[in-house]
């Protein structure tokens, strides 16, 4: 079960972090605030300062030329809100769905999207030829790059 919930923190500030760089952030903002709010561990006022200091900042390294610098912000933004995501999934078992019902508002799937797995492929022995790992493979041609399929297929 820790790992679900912590695949799910993952996602949440994966998701939230996205948002602050788009026109949508209000509504997300406003959405994580209630998430936050509604289980009692901050005030509102609190949860919206948290998430806006955390877009600001990464406003802030974005107009500024040093990468390292944008990957530091970014990955410090997304640390924190994991880890609160993840301390009040702890705290409350039940904010699982909410946070899943949110997930689903702030990143509806594209079509084409599918669902993303785990896959694990091992290779042993000897191998004289193509080997290909996938979890899914939509096309048996490999390193064809006309939109017609090579004879035979």
């Amino acid at each position: 079960m820790e790992a679900e919930l912590v695949a799910l923190a993952t996602a949440g500030a994966t998701a939230l972090v996205q948002q602050m760089a788009t026109d949508g952030w209000s509504a997300a903002r406003d959405r994580m605030t209630a998430f936050f709010a509604g289980r009692g561990a901050a005030t509102p006022e609190s949860v919206e300062e948290a998430l806006d200091t955390g877009r600001a900042e990464l406003a802030a390294a974005r107009r500024d030329d040093d990468e390292q610098l944008r990957a530091d912000i970014h990955a410090d933004v997304h640390s924190e809100w994991r880890a609160r995501l993840r301390r009040a999934l702890v705290a409350d078992p039940a904010a699982a769905a909410e946070l899943r019902a949110l997930l689903a508002e702030l990143t509806p799937e594209e079509p084409g999207v599918r669902e993303v797995f785990d896959v694990r492929n091992t290779i042993s022995g000897t191998v004289n030829g193509t080997v290909v790992q996938a979890g899914r493979v939509d096309s048996p041609r490999i390193g064809y790059r006309d939109t017609q399929p090579p004879d035979g297929y």
